[in-house]
């Protein structure tokens, strides 16, 4: 219907009530005149037989063209609707589609294969999760290839009598459903991420030890076969690798690479082992720190030194991955390489004495529950910080058997304060920010004997042989980690022999730390090198009587008879792994007996690893060790521990031994068939 008819049938009314106000100002006008009164009225009722049927007979028509202008209309909006270049359509309750336009039915015809309900489609389209009239939902996904974006949009249609009165009990709803093709949109995200660049460093772990022990004339030939190995595989992954010094690399690779390390990490580290010069290899071990975040450079570089850091810490022989705080571990199967330089000891030594020198309050902690390894060294530090005449305490909360015969000889001797050993609680209230707190035989704060030192005191001094892990001591003015060293105790007999003449030991301190050594090695049998024999040495020299050190940690009968009842029920899972359960009676530290079962079990042949559980203080302690074949650090690394290579142990909470069995008992099914072990 055009618009000029629109004005007309606006424009009939107001001429119609016109002509009525005129007729009556005309019959009001000549009601005085009695020969035109007849006529006037007789012309008026004819004007108004006329009017009444045209306004009749406009009704109809209006109605008619009204009615044609709509249907019009709505073609129009269907037909403009169809071609839009938004697929869309309309849906009932069941997501049955009761109309689409084009674009979506080329989107049906393509992937739908003649879907009549759009959750055949989309499966995750469901009644469930299907929009109300005040909320709508949007859906993101994937078809061949092809990603969408489905806005659902609920339409609350009135239903109407043939009066067209509106029945609001008789409404029903309908689904408008929006598609957006986000395919371009999602590809160029996954370039972008592909293309990130990604900061990797590389460091050859021994290579001065390796360079020791090659001719002088194959040395040139032992680096360039290096070089060649790592620039092959660098540039497989179009990566830019520099040199920075004879052991040190940089490289830069865009983060699609990614995967293909994770994939081949072991191979590459593998390969460099296999490095020869002839006959003999030199078995040369490199370490990777890598750094991952979105757009900021300077950050990845500083998480590629701290995962470097971290990967060195451990030993060496791996790769790890820093984004943000999540941090990955690739191989590290390769025990540590003992270094027989004495220079990193000698450079520590010094500067802990300065800062030993600067403070007039120590305080000094191992690990919860302690062991011989972790009292003996903090004696060792002990008798450092005493000798330089400060005010020095040792953090221990309780006495174990395992401990008992060194700490009630220092109770008993009159040589030695009262306060010399204080608890958790009195730690905490002697604690001021100026103060130097030093930990020994452990890196991660949650592990310690108070982990609220960590926030009344600002300086700290980490000194421990365990691998670090992603949560270790943070903020530490001086860190000395070395996974080779066999204990702490080691490491502080070391350290002891660069104090000065003014530092000495006396024979009692010297036995705590050989106690320790002893204990950790499984009398020098387990991770005993050159320096732990040179250590062990130094100690005897200052009085240690082995008489009186074994006399003092011999069994109990109680212990015994519960380590032979271990090892009688001991269960062998996948033909090389020894599950063995401490049951604690009448033994006073079960954690400390259910190591040396572990122990013993190794002594069985076929046996490449034994894992003990004690169910203690409402948590199951996981005790593991191997020889050589197994890395039980990696293994207890995923149930939350950590440790050694050979020496590991973890602690699960809130579960039995059984379950805690059977979570070990999967994971090393999946770490075999993911090639981890």
């Amino acid at each position: 219907m055009k618009r000029s008819k629109f004005k007309i049938y606006f424009a009939v009314p107001f001429v119609s009530l016109a002509v009525i106000l005129l007729a009556d100002i005309i019959v009001m006008r000549l009601k005085d005149s009695s020969a035109s009164v007849p006529v006037l009225y007789g012309a008026l009722a004819i004007a108004l037989i006329i009017l009444s049927a045209g306004t009749f007979l406009y009704v109809r028509y209006f109605r008619r063209n009204l009615v044609e202008y709509g249907v019009g209309f709505n073609l129009a909006q269907k037909e403009i609707l169809s071609i839009l270049q938004v697929p869309y359509a309309v849906l009932d309750s069941d997501t049955t589609i009761l109309w689409s336009n084009y674009e979506m039915q080329d989107i049906l015809d393509e992937h739908g294969k003649g879907a009549k309900k759009l959750n055949e489609l989309f499966p995750n389209i469901t009644k469930t999760v299907l929009p109300t009239v005040e909320t709508d939902v949007v859906f993101h996904s994937t078809i061949d290839g092809h990603y969408y974006k489905i806005i659902l949009s609920a339409i609350d249609v009135p239903a109407f009598d043939r009066n067209l009165e509106k029945v609001a009990e008789q409404n029903s709803s309908m689904i408008a459903a929006y598609m957006y093709d986000e395919t371009e949109i999602e590809n160029l995200k996954v370039e972008n991420f592909n293309m990130q660049m990604i900061i990797g460093l590389l460091y050859i772990d021994n290579y001065d030890e390796v360079l020791e022990v090659v001719d002088e004339v194959k040395r040139s030939l032992l680096t360039a076969l290096v070089d060649r190995k790592l620039n092959r595989y660098m540039q497989s992954m179009n990566a830019v690798f520099k040199k920075l010094e004879n052991d040190k690399y940089l490289f830069i690779f865009q983060k699609k690479y990614l995967a293909d390390i994770k994939k081949t990490g072991r191979e590459l580290l593998a390969d460099i082992k296999k490095v020869s010069t002839g006959n003999t290899e030199v078995g040369i071990t490199i370490s990777m720190g890598l750094g991952i975040t979105s757009h900021d450079y300077a950050k990845s570089y500083e998480y590629a030194r701290a995962a470097i850091d971290l990967a060195l810490g451990r030993g060496g022989d791996q790769i790890v991955i820093k984004e943000g705080d999540d941090i990955t571990y690739i191989g590290g199967n390769s025990a540590s390489i003992e270094k027989s330089t004495r220079v990193t000891a000698r450079v520590k030594a010094h500067a802990m004495r300065e800062l030993i020198e600067a403070h007039d309050d120590i305080f000094i902690m191992g690990h919860s529950i302690s062991d011989t390894d972790a009292v003996g060294s903090a004696i060792g530090i002990y008798r450092i910080a005493s000798s330089l005449g400060k005010n020095v305490h040792i953090v221990l909360n309780e006495t174990n058997a395992g401990i008992a015969p060194i700490v009630n000889a220092f109770n008993a001797s009159s040589e030695y304060p009262d306060d010399m050993f204080i608890g958790n609680i009195k730690a905490q209230e002697m604690a001021r920010p100026d103060a130097l707190l030093i930990v020994v035989d452990v890196n991660r704060p949650v592990r310690t004997e108070c982990p609220e030192l960590f926030d009344l005191i600002q300086t700290v001094i980490v000194l421990d042989h365990h691998r670090v892990t992603g949560d270790s001591i943070k903020h530490s003015v001086l860190s000395y980690i070395e996974p080779y060293a066999s204990s702490a105790s080691e490491m502080v007999a070391e350290i002891l022999q660069y104090m000065g003449d003014d530092v000495r030991l006396r024979p009692i301190e010297a036995e705590a730390l050989y106690t320790g050594i002893v204990v950790d090695t499984n009398n020098f049998i387990t991770k005993s090198g050159v320096r732990t024999f040179e250590a062990a040495a130094f100690l005897r020299k200052n009085g240690v009587d082995i008489t009186r050190v074994r006399k003092a940690f011999r069994s109990d009968m109680n212990e015994y008879v519960t380590k032979a009842r271990a090892v009688s029920s001991t269960e062998m899972y996948m033909g090389g792994f020894a599950f063995a359960e401490c049951k604690p009676e009448a033994v006073e530290t079960p954690t400390v007996l259910g190591a040396q079962i572990a122990n013993d079990l190794l002594n069985i042949k076929g046996i490449k690893a034994s894992f003990v559980f004690t169910d203690y203080n409402g948590k199951v302690y996981i005790s593991a060790r191997s020889i050589d074949e197994v890395n039980v650090q990696i293994i207890m690394e995923k149930l939350g521990g950590g440790g050694h290579l050979n020496i590991a142990g973890a602690q699960l909470e809130g579960v039995t031994i059984k379950e805690a069995e059977q979570r070990l008992k999967q994971l090393l099914s999946d770490m075999t068939a993911n090639g981890e072990l």
